[in-house]
């Protein structure tokens, strides 16, 4: 990228910054979110949203603004997240079963919406980059098996590269549409973009299940005479 790229790219980045703080965002990334929404109508009044990775919380006040007060916005994250009125988060692992049970109880039912801004930490190596951000990608999916409601929607962040086709094909599998956009609030330099997913067919059925903890047999010797 030229020089000029960087500056205009640092300013963008500068600009969705000092909006999110003067508008009351915790993360420019609610600007993403938003541009989303406003093209694809990724909610409706009253719908319930799981949002995964969900720290440090502004795609979940996007989410909640969408949906309303008949709505129900639950955050997973492995962090434990500020409160945010009117919102439920876990302190949870979204590959567990018990973690997923638990969002479920709080809905009352599957979810309308599926949420996904995850990103792996970041190493510096393009193809290790790309790597975890698919592997990420697929925990994702896994999640809508489990929790997302038929004729549902999935929006999903992933970088660009050589593996893509294969989440993209694991995507079509089980959505009627898969459109791949990048919006506006995303830097010029970043290889990020969303793949916006409706009409969840609900064709893989996933049986949640709590593992019960193994019980130790203790063993143990008896001192002195039997009566």
């Amino acid at each position: 990228m030229s020089l000029h790229g960087r500056w205009v790219d640092e300013r963008r980045n500068e600009y969705y910054y000092r909006l999110a703080k003067k508008q009351g965002y915790r993360s420019r990334a609610s600007y993403k979110l938003l541009q989303i929404d406003e093209r694809f109508n990724i909610f409706k009044e009253g719908d319930s949203v799981a949002d995964l990775g969900a720290f440090p919380g502004g795609w979940l006040q996007v989410a909640r603004e969408k949906v309303g007060d008949s709505g129900k916005v639950v955050g997973v994250d492995l962090r434990r997240i500020r409160p945010i009125e009117g919102i439920d988060t876990l302190v949870g692992d979204i590959t567990e079963d018990a973690t997923m049970i638990e969002l479920l109880s709080l809905v009352g039912k599957k979810v309308d919406v599926v949420l996904s801004d995850m990103a792996p930490n970041i190493a510096g190596h393009y193809s290790t980059d790309h790597a975890r951000s698919v592997h990420l990608g697929t925990y994702a999916i896994d999640v809508c098996d489990r929790i997302l409601r038929k004729n549902g929607k999935l929006v999903i962040k992933v970088f660009m590269g050589d593996m893509f086709d294969m989440i993209e094909k694991q995507l079509r599998d089980r959505f009627q549409s898969v459109r791949v956009h990048t919006p506006a609030a995303t830097r010029e330099t970043s290889s990020e973009v969303y793949v916006i997913c409706k009409g969840f067919m609900a064709n893989k059925k996933v049986e949640l299940k709590v593992l019960e903890p193994e019980v130790e047999e203790k063993m143990f010797t008896v001192k002195g005479n039997l009566i």
